[in-house]
C-alpha cells in the first residue's frame, strides 16, 4: 500500500518480525506505518469483548493498536504501535488473544455482549456470596490486562534527571515553533519538548504550503534555526507528561527504544523540568462519530488517514471513503484522491456542505449507518437525508467528528476546561497553570496561520514575564481557512456504536448508565468503564459527556467533564523510579566492622537498609541457636561487643534545642544537663508511638539523638517538619550523622575493665555513672563515651569518626575475646532486649500508644508535645486496650511464636475471641526457658493469669503464664553497677 511519491521518510529498507512473521519496512516508520504498509489492518483484540481492532489515530492517542515489542526480560507490553518506530531486529507481537490474532477463542464472549452491559459486573459478582473466591475472583484475575509482563527481572537501564528553564514550550506543532523562536530570540532559557522524532507536529501530516515552499519543509528549517541558537534546547521524542506546582512538569524521554542496539543508553529517561514560564501547544485530538460497527479495522481518523498518505506514504486501502461533520474531513478525501487512491465517496453530515475535495463522489446530508465486515472493513451503508439507504464497498473509512484541544496539562492543577460552542468542544480554562499560557490548537485555534499568530505571541508574552525584552519573530504566510462544522456525536440507528474502542463502550452503556441514575459524568465513567483504558478517553471522553448529556436532558456545560489527571500518556514505573533497581531499590549499606564480621564468619541480615552480623559461629557450633545462645551467656558473664553503628545519630545544635526536643519528645529534655544522657519517647501527631532513643547532651548548646535503625529517616523527615510547621521562632539546627561515627556496645560485667584497657583515661563508677556522657580518647583517637544500655547489662557505647571504626571493632573483639567474652550479633541482641523487656519496632509499630507499652507517665503533664492532645483520646487510654507483657510458657509445650494470637484458656480461636498477639519470642539461655512480649487486652492487670497461644499457621498451640515484661533483673541493679 506504498504510495510513490508521497511520505516524508526515507527509502532504506528495515527488517522486523511481527507475530513471527519477517517482514521488511522503511526507515522512519512506525510499527503502524510499516504493517499497514502490508495491507495488515489487524493489529489487535479489544479487552472486553475480544473484536477484531485496527489502527484508528497516528499518534499517542492509539486505543487499539497494542503491542509487545522485544523478547523475554525485554518485552514492553502496551506498546503503541503507532509510536514505536522501526529499527533493524525489531520483533513485537499482538496482544489479549488466544491462539493467534486472526483466529482469537475469546472472541466468543462477544456473543455474551447483552449478558455483559454497563455495570454488569456490579449486578453479577455479588451472589451467590460462596462464589467469590472460588470463581469470580480467579476469573477476573485470569481475564485482567491486556498485555502481559515477562516476569523477569528487566535487564534495561533508565534515568531521571533536571532541567531548568526560563521558558517550556510543549509542543513542537506549527504554534510551537514559533514560540520557541520568540522566547528564544527574546533571550530566554528555553526547552522546546516533543513527543515525536521530528518536530512539525501536524505540519508533516498535510499537504500545505507556508511561505510558499512544503510546510514540513518550513518545520525542518525552523527546526535548525532553533538547535542553532545556545539559549534553545531541543528535546525530541519527549512527552511532557505532568504539571505540577511551582512550575515543574514530569517528561518522559524515549532514549533507545528506537535503536537496535542502545550502546549504553538508557531506554528512557524520566525528567523533572522547573519552569519559570511554559506555552502549552500541544495540538489537537480528532474525535470519532459513532455509529453500528463504526470499530471495524480500516475504520480510522481522517487526520490519521492523511498522515499516513502524507508522512509515511501508505494508503490506509486501494479504495477508501471519508465521512465528516467538518471541511477538515474534505482535505483528506482532497490528499488521497491527489494521490490516486480511489475515493469512492466523501461523505458529510451537513446538508448545506460544499465539496472542498475536488472531483470525488460527493454525499451532503448523508451518514454512514453501518460499517461491514469482521477482521477489515469491507462495505459502509449510507442513509440518505431522504432516509434511503445506499452500500459502498471500500477497504477503509476515515472519519472526522471535529478535534478537541489537549487540554490534559491544563487540567492537572484541579482546573476544568470550559465549553466553547462555535467550536463544539472544550478548551483550557485561563490561569488553570500558573505561569502558563496555552496557543494554537490547544486552545481551539484550528487553522495554521493562526496557530503561528498565536504561538509567536504566548513565546513573546512568557519572555516579557520574566523580564527580558520581548520579541516577535516574522509570520510567515499560511493557510487560514475558517473551521466549520456540525455537531453530530452518534448516527442513530440499531446495533452497537462505539465510543470507547479497548474497554468496547457503546452509545446504548453510556444511556444505560444516565437511566439507572449514574447521571453524573465521573460516575456514567465508572459503571461504563469509558475513558479508562490506557488512551484515559482521548478518543471518547467528548463524545461520551455529550451522549450523557442528552440523555440526562442537560447542556454539555452543565454535564462537565471527567478529571484529567498525570501523566498525560503512560509512564514506565521503571523510569521514574530509575536508579531503583536491584540495589538501588534497597542499597546495601555496610559498617565499618562489615569486612572483619564476615571473615568472622557472620550471616548478615538486612535492618533497615544496613548490613548486620546475625551471629559469630564457633568452631563446632552447628546452628545458630548454640552461636546465640553463646553468645547472650557470654554478654551476662564476661563481655559482649556489638557494632551499633547503624543507629539513627543526628547532631543537635543552638541555645533552643532543649525547648525544641520538649516539643518533639513525650518527656522532658530542657532540663537535662551536660554531660547526661537521657530515654525518649516520640510521637506522632495522632497520639501513636513513632520511635525511641537516647539523647545525650554534649555541652551546652551540642545535642546527639539516637533513633532506631529501620526509623532513622522517619524521624529526621519528622524533626524538619516539627521545625518548619511549629517551631520556626526558635534556634535551632540539626542535620544527620549517622555516617559520621562508627560506634560499638560494650556490655557486660567486665565491661569497664576492657574499656579502661584502651581509654587514655579511665573511668570509673563515680566519675562516669549510668546515663553519663562525654568527650573521651580512645588509644589516642577523640571519641565520644555513652554509659546505655540495651542488653540490661552494665554497658557503654563508644563512637569514633568513621574511619576508625574498622580498627577499633577489631582491637574490642580482640580485647573481649582475650576476656572470655567477643562479638555478638543480632540474634543475641534480641535475646538480651526480650529478657530486658526493651521495645524495639516490633513493638512499636505504628499502631500502639505509650499507654498500651506502659510508659504512660512519661507523657510531661507539664509541658506540651506532638501527638500529647491526641492520646489522651479516650479510646486510646481505654484499660481494656492491648498492653504490653511478658509470657513464658506453662504447659507441655514449651515454644513461642511472633505472631501468633491469644485467647483465654477455654475460649474458642476465633477473630471474635482475640485477645492479644506475640510481638517478639526467643528462648532465654539465662532464664532457661522461651519468653515472650505480647500486647494483651487489659494486660498490665492480669499478671499471673494463664493464656493460650494460638498460631494458626504453624498449627501450634501453647498455655502461657502472663508476667511483666521485664523478666530478667528487674531492679536494675546490673546495669547500674
Amino acid at each position: 500500500m506504498r504510495i510513490e511519491g508521497k511520505g516524508r521518510i526515507g527509502t532504506a529498507p528495515v527488517d522486523y518480525v511481527f507475530d513471527g512473521v519477517r517482514r521488511r519496512g522503511r526507515v522512519g516508520d512506525t510499527l503502524a506505518s510499516a504493517l499497514m504498509a502490508d495491507g495488515e489492518m489487524l493489529l489487535g483484540r479489544s479487552f472486553k469483548y475480544h473484536r477484531p481492532r485496527g489502527v484508528v489515530t497516528a499518534d499517542s492517542a492509539e486505543p487499539n493498536a497494542l503491542v509487545t515489542v522485544g523478547t523475554g526480560a525485554r518485552a514492553e507490553p502496551n506498546t503503541r504501535a503507532t509510536v514505536q518506530e522501526l529499527y533493524p531486529g525489531l520483533e513485537a507481537r499482538s496482544q489479549n488473544r488466544w491462539p493467534s490474532l486472526g483466529f482469537d477463542l475469546m472472541g466468543v464472549t462477544d456473543l455474551a455482549a447483552p449478558l455483559l452491559g454497563a455495570g454488569f459486573y456490579y449486578k453479577t459478582f455479588m451472589w451467590p456470596k460462596s462464589f467469590w473466591e472460588k470463581l469470580y475472583e480467579p476469573m477476573i484475575r485470569r481475564a485482567a490486562g491486556l498485555g502481559a509482563l515477562f516476569g523477569a527481572h528487566n535487564p534495561d537501564r533508565y534515568e531521571k534527571a533536571y532541567a531548568f528553564c526560563d521558558v517550556l514550550v510543549i509542543g513542537g506543532g506549527p504554534a510551537g515553533l514559533m514560540a520557541a523562536l520568540a522566547a528564544g530570540q527574546s533571550g530566554a532559557d528555553v526547552i522546546l519538548c516533543d513527543e515525536g522524532p521530528r518536530l512539525g507536529g501536524r505540519l508533516l501530516a498535510e499537504d500545505e504550503t507556508i511561505d510558499g515552499r512544503d510546510a514540513a519543509v518550513w518545520a525542518q528549517e525552523t527546526a535548525e534555526q532553533l538547535r542553532a541558537m545556545d539559549n534553545v534546547r531541543v528535546m525530541t521524542r519527549t512527552t511532557v507528561t505532568g504539571a505540577f506546582d511551582q512550575g515543574t512538569f514530569a517528561a518522559l524521554e524515549r532514549v533507545a527504544q528506537h535503536l537496535a542496539d542502545p550502546g549504553g543508553r538508557p531506554l528512557e529517561c524520566f525528567w523533572r523540568i522547573a519552569a519559570k514560564r511554559s506555552v502549552l501547544c500541544a495540538g489537537a485530538l480528532e474525535r470519532h462519530i459513532a455509529f453500528r460497527d463504526n470499530d471495524r479495522p480500516g475504520v480510522m481518523m481522517a487526520g490519521a488517514m492523511r498522515a499516513y498518505l502524507n508522512h509515511w506514504g501508505v494508503a490506509a486501502g486501494q479504495s477508501v471513503a471519508v465521512f465528516g461533520n467538518n471541511d477538515d474531513a474534505h482535505r483528506t478525501a482532497r490528499d488521497m484522491a491527489a494521490a490516486g487512491v480511489h475515493v469512492a465517496a466523501l461523505i458529510d453530515a451537513r446538508h448545506d456542505a460544499q465539496n472542498l475535495a475536488g472531483n470525488v463522489p460527493f454525499y451532503p446530508g448523508f451518514q454512514v449507518t453501518r460499517a461491514h465486515g469482521r477482521k477489515r472493513l469491507e462495505a459502509i451503508t449510507l442513509r440518505a437525508p431522504d432516509g434511503g439507504r445506499e452500500s459502498i464497498a471500500v477497504q477503509a473509512l476515515g472519519v472526522s467528528g471535529g478535534w478537541n484541544p489537549a487540554v490534559h496539562l491544563t487540567c492537572h492543577m484541579n482546573a476544568r476546561p470550559v465549553w466553547r460552542d462555535d467550536i463544539a468542544t472544550f478548551v483550557p480554562r485561563d490561569g488553570a497553570v500558573p505561569g502558563m499560557r496555552v496557543a494554537g490548537a490547544a486552545r481551539g485555534a484550528f487553522t495554521t496561520m493562526t496557530c503561528l499568530t498565536d504561538g509567536a505571541e504566548a513565546g513573546r508574552a512568557a519572555a516579557q514575564d520574566i523580564g527580558f525584552k520581548g520579541q516577535s519573530p516574522d509570520l510567515p504566510d499560511a493557510e487560514d481557512a475558517p473551521y466549520r462544522l456540525r455537531r453530530l456525536w452518534a448516527v442513530e440507528g440499531k446495533g452497537r456504536a462505539w465510543l470507547d474502542f479497548q474497554n468496547d463502550v457503546t452509545v446504548k452503556d453510556v444511556r444505560q448508565a444516565a437511566a439507572e441514575n449514574y447521571a453524573s459524568v465521573e460516575h456514567m465513567k465508572r459503571y461504563t468503564t469509558q475513558g479508562m483504558a490506557t488512551d484515559q478517553g482521548k478518543n471518547s471522553n467528548v463524545q461520551a459527556l455529550a451522549i450523557l448529556a442528552d440523555a440526562t436532558g442537560r447542556d454539555i456545560p452543565e454535564t462537565g467533564t471527567t478529571t484529567f489527571r498525570p501523566p498525560y500518556t503512560p509512564v514506565a514505573i521503571a523510569a521514574m523510579g530509575a536508579g531503583a533497581q536491584g540495589h538501588g531499590f534497597a542499597p546495601q549499606r555496610f559498617t565499618t566492622s562489615h569486612s572483619a564480621s564476615v571473615k568472622m564468619g557472620a550471616p548478615m541480615v538486612e535492618a533497615g537498609l544496613w548490613y548486620r552480623s546475625s551471629f559469630f559461629p564457633r568452631e563446632g557450633e552447628r546452628t545458630w541457636r548454640q552461636s546465640c545462645d553463646r553468645e547472650v551467656r557470654m554478654v551476662r558473664d564476661a563481655v559482649g561487643i556489638c557494632d551499633v553503628s547503624t543507629l539513627g545519630k543526628i547532631d543537635l545544635q543552638g541555645p533552643d534545642v532543649g525547648a525544641f526536643l520538649d516539643f518533639v519528645y513525650a518527656n522532658r529534655f530542657s532540663t537535662l544537663r551536660p554531660g547526661r544522657v537521657r530515654y525518649g519517647l516520640m510521637l506522632r501527631e495522632d497520639g501513636h508511638v513513632m520511635d525511641d532513643g537516647t539523647t545525650a547532651r554534649l555541652s551546652e548548646n551540642q545535642w546527639v539523638m539516637t533513633t532506631t535503625t529501620a526509623a532513622a529517616g522517619e524521624v529526621m523527615r519528622h524533626l524538619d517538619w516539627v521545625r518548619q510547621a511549629f517551631c520556626a521562632q526558635m534556634n535551632v539546627r540539626f542535620t544527620s550523622v549517622t555516617e559520621a561515627w562508627a560506634q560499638f556496645a560494650i556490655a557486660g560485667p567486665k565491661a569497664r575493665d576492657l574499656l579502661n584497657g584502651m581509654l587514655d583515661a579511665p573511668i570509673d563508677n563515680a566519675s562516669f555513672p549510668y546515663m553519663a556522657c562525654g568527650e573521651v580518647s580512645v588509644l589516642g583517637a577523640a571519641a565520644r563515651l555513652f554509659r546505655i544500655s540495651f542488653s540490661g547489662e552494665h554497658a557503654y557505647e563508644i563512637a569514633v569518626p568513621a574511619r576508625y571504626g574498622a580498627s577499633l571493632f577489631e582491637k574490642l573483639v580482640e580485647r573481649a575475646e582475650a576476656m572470655g567474652g567477643g562479638a555478638y550479633g543480632m540474634e543475641a541482641l534480641n535475646v538480651l532486649r526480650i529478657e530486658k523487656g526493651h521495645i524495639t519496632h516490633a513493638e512499636i509499630h505504628g499502631r500502639t500508644t505509650a499507654f498500651d507499652i506502659g510508659f504512660g507517665r512519661m507523657v510531661s503533664a507539664q509541658k506540651d508535645c506532638i501527638g500529647k492532645a491526641m492520646a489522651a483520646r479516650p479510646g486510646l487510654m481505654d484499660p481494656e486496650r492491648a498492653q504490653l507483657v511478658g509470657l513464658r510458657p506453662i504447659g507441655a509445650v514449651k515454644q513461642l511464636v511472633a505472631g501468633a494470637h491469644l485467647f483465654a484458656p477455654e475460649a474458642k480461636p476465633v477473630s471474635a475471641a482475640d485477645e492479644g498477639y506475640i510481638t517478639s519470642a526467643c528462648f532465654s539461655p539465662t532464664l532457661g526457658e522461651t519468653r515472650a512480649l505480647a500486647f494483651l487486652a487489659n494486660g498490665r492487670a492480669r499478671h499471673g493469669e494463664t493464656i493460650k497461644m494460638v498460631d494458626h499457621l504453624r498449627g501450634l498451640t501453647a498455655v502461657c503464664e502472663v508476667t511483666d515484661p521485664v523478666a530478667f533483673d528487674p531492679d536494675g541493679g546490673r546495669l547500674r553497677g
